[in-house]
Order: structure tokens, then sequence, then C-alpha cells
């Protein structure tokens, strides 16, 4: 089974403005509209069978609305949707409930756009709460120094040397333009990344370094829809990465094994 592990579909009256805030923060155009069913047309164009769908409450207020999503979501079989907290939300042990009674199989934190440090104390509980029952995803790295961003390879290190049982994937490669404290970061450590919004922008050396430092079971497939292509993503393994066939194959389908999908 083939997984697209970083996808985003937002509901039709807000992937508009959804899609406007990712343009302008991160500077470059969507591939995609970020309904559901344009996300599957680009599935179906990549030959992918399923793919997470991501979200990550920026205030407190949209924790249950976002979850409502994902549990909507979920009720169609191309889709593997991934809840969210936040630390500001008082009854989030409550909704790690919810979201585990309905086959909720992940949370997505995005440190950047929820407004808390990776590391923060304030997040260790739900930390806790989280190892051994979801999966976790962590947007890593921005265009600061990782010194004043909230996400960072460093930060994100920190948090698996508190809770080394968790299951964590760090997006973009390790951290989006923090690709060169990727290495020295977390070369010592257990996690996944996946391969999503990087492979047009990282340099050629420092993609190779992190690739030839780290097992290839430590990566999974992400396109990013909607600002990324799989089928584009696919391409830039084959074209930059160097991957050959059957090691796009095993990315592809390493996904469907961590989430014990069969």
């Amino acid at each position: 089974m083939r997984i697209d592990m970083h996808t985003h579909a937002f509901h039709d009256k807000i992937a508009e403005k959804a899609i406007k805030h990712l343009v302008n923060h991160y500077k470059h155009l969507a591939a995609g509209t970020g309904i559901k069913e344009d996300l599957i047309s680009f599935l179906d164009k990549a030959r992918i069978d399923k793919s997470v769908v991501l979200c990550a409450a920026t205030v407190p207020e949209q924790v249950v609305p976002a979850n409502d999503w994902a549990i909507a979501l979920s009720e169609n079989p191309r889709f593997i949707p991934f809840g969210t907290v936040h630390p500001n939300y008082p009854d989030w042990e409550k909704e790690l409930e919810r979201l585990k009674k309905h086959g909720i199989k992940g949370i997505k934190f995005h440190p950047d756009f929820q407004g808390f440090h990776l590391d923060s104390k304030i997040m260790f509980p739900i930390y806790e709460a989280i190892a051994g029952k979801f999966v976790v995803t962590f947007h890593i790295g921005d265009v600061h120094h990782p010194d004043i961003n909230p996400s960072s390879p460093q930060k994100f290190a920190n948090v698996l040397k508190n809770f080394p049982s968790l299951t964590a994937i760090a997006a973009h490669f390790g951290g989006y333009a923090h690709w060169q404290w990727v290495k020295e970061s977390l070369s010592k450590l257990n996690f996944y990344m996946d391969t999503s919004s990087s492979l047009k922008f990282i340099p050629d050396q420092l993609l190779k370094e992190i690739l030839n430092t780290f097992p290839e079971d430590f990566f999974l497939f992400g396109s990013d829809y909607p600002l990324g292509d799989p089928v584009t993503e696919i391409k830039l393994l084959e074209e930059k990465a160097k991957f050959s066939d059957a090691k796009i194959e095993r990315l592809l389908q390493r996904g469907a094994k961590l989430l014990e999908l069969h």
C-alpha cells in the first residue's frame, strides 16, 4: 500500500483562505486547491492509495472543530487523518480520548503556527500522554535561526531525549531551511522524517549528507499537498535524491507499516 504521509485538506468554506495563508507564509505557489476531492485526484495521478491528512489548531478554540473535521475525513477510505491538540486547550486529555475512540492514529503539531516552543515544558504532559498511543508528526524548521524559531532540529532533539518512546516524525527532512543542523542534532536519535517541502529547496550536498547519515527506514514519503504535488515529489526523489524505483517504492510503502495498515 502506497501512502503519502504529509498532506492537508480543508473544508470547502475555508480552503481558499487556508491556501492564501500558506502561500503568503512559505512564499511559493500551491499545486492544488486544498479540498478533499482535489487531493484524491492528485493521489490518483501518483498512484497513491491513501494519504495522511494533517491539521493543527492554531488557537484553543479550533481544537474541537478541527478534530470534528479529522473524524469526518476518517470515513473516507483514502484518508488517514491526524488530530490536533493545543497546550492552552484545558480539555486536551478528553480530546485525545475522543480521537482514540474514533480510531484516529496520529497527532500533528506545528509550533510556529500554534504559538509554543516545541520543547517547552508546557508540552511535556501532552507528549507523555501521546507516547505509545499515537504517531505524532512535528513541523520542524523555518526561515528563522534555530535559536529563535519555535521549531528546530535542536528543539526536536530535546523532545526525543525527554520522551524516547514517542513515535515521532520530523517533517521536511528534519527541518525546513534548517537542514544544515539536522545531522549534528538528530543523528543519534530514533525517529522518522518525511520528505515533504524540501527537495526543491535543499542544497544537493546537505541532501546527500542527510541521506547518508540516517538509515533508509527512517524516511517516509510526504508531498505536502496542496503546496506540493506527489507526482513532482516522486520525480524529484528520482532525479535529485537519485533514488531507484525500488527505493522509491519502499519509501512509499513504509508508512503503511508504521500505521499498521495492510
